[in-house]
């Protein structure tokens, strides 16, 4: 019922000035410039003002104070139709074309409820919100990275050894004036060991150092320039390997393996170097011999899940309880 067409209206009490032509409302033709509009709801609004009113007879709208109100009301709602250029092309097409109902209706409230804030505006700080916390939010990753590292007695006992071939351990003990408390001496310490911890370990993956330049508002603006990097890449890879034939390099075949384990190029780079080797010495750059690598993956993993205590644990449940299983209670 509702996509059946309408009978013709005209005007309707819910759209602009309801039954009322706006312009015969302000007194004015539709041929009248802004300034003369502006004039007029100036001249309506000193008479109908309720602060101004006192008790005339209000037009032919009855008198008092509330047929005033809302004589003043509807003068507002005139004025606020006509002054604005694409508001007032919208009620002059209305005027022109009445029985375009819904076109009417949606042009009036998607006007009115349209957001007053330019929507670039809040996309802008939106961006620049979620980048400063996400830089944040890197540096404290980092930093819980670096003071567990420095917690492990492996890579403590070496940034300790460093710091005592650089001679910064012993300028923390100093004499005389200049001599500090142990907790003093214990922090400085402690500030060194991560320091060095900081230049000497490349951390990779989720934890590494965080760069300006991986935000969200820098990966943004750079976009355009990395899609341009991308597609001279990708010309050059059809020249080389594919119109040429040309052999892979280690770089080339570590870039195709790491796109047969769908990794993302932090994932990569966090693997250790022997694993790396692996694929390198197994030739899985090769689509062949990573399918075998990926069975022999998926076998392996097969074993380890038939061996775990918890799994035997969650087939018997599933077998003898899950929610397969329909049981009956007796009371």
């Amino acid at each position: 019922a509702a996509l059946l067409p309408r009978p013709v209206r005209g005007l309707t009490d819910r759209l602009y000035c309801g039954r009322r032509v706006c312009y015969e409302v302000l007194g004015v033709s539709r041929q009248a410039s802004k300034a003369e509009i502006a004039r007029a709801y100036r001249q309506l609004a000193r008479q109908y003002h309720p602060d101004r009113y006192r008790g005339e007879p209000a037009g032919g709208e009855g008198s008092g104070e509330q047929a005033a109100h809302e004589k003043f009301l509807l003068i507002a709602a005139a004025y606020e139709t006509l002054k604005d250029e694409e508001t007032r092309k919208d009620y002059d097409y209305m005027l022109d074309h009445p029985e375009e109902y819904y076109r009417h209706y949606y042009h009036y409230y998607s006007r009115r409820l349209a957001p007053k804030v330019d929507v670039t505006i809040v996309i802008l700080v939106t961006v620049c919100a979620i980048s400063v916390f996400q830089f944040f939010s890197w540096w404290s990753s980092y930093n819980e990275a670096i003071n567990y590292l420095a917690s492990v007695p492996k890579y403590r006992i070496q940034a300790t050894e460093i710091a005592r071939q650089q001679g910064l351990l012993n300028k923390t003990k100093e004499k005389g004036k200049n001599r500090r408390s142990k907790e003093e001496i214990r922090e400085e310490e402690e500030e060194i060991i991560k320091d060095i911890i900081k230049n000497k370990i490349d951390i990779k993956g989720g934890y590494q150092k965080p760069k300006i330049y991986d935000i969200l508002l820098f990966q943004i603006l750079l976009a355009p320039f990395y899609w341009c990097k991308y597609v001279v890449w990708y010309c050059w890879w059809i020249y080389c390997f594919t119109i040429k034939g040309q052999e892979y390099g280690v770089e080339e075949k570590l870039y195709i393996i790491r796109r047969y384990l769908k990794m993302s190029q932090s994932q990569f780079d966090s693997l250790e170097d022997h694993q790396k080797e692996t694929f390198l010495e197994r030739q899985l750059w090769i689509r062949e011999n990573y399918e075998v690598y990926k069975r022999e993956q998926e076998e392996e993993l097969k074993k380890k899940m038939a061996m775990d205590p918890r799994w035997k644990r969650y087939r018997r449940w599933m077998k003898n309880e899950g929610p397969g299983r329909l049981t009956f209670t007796d009371d």
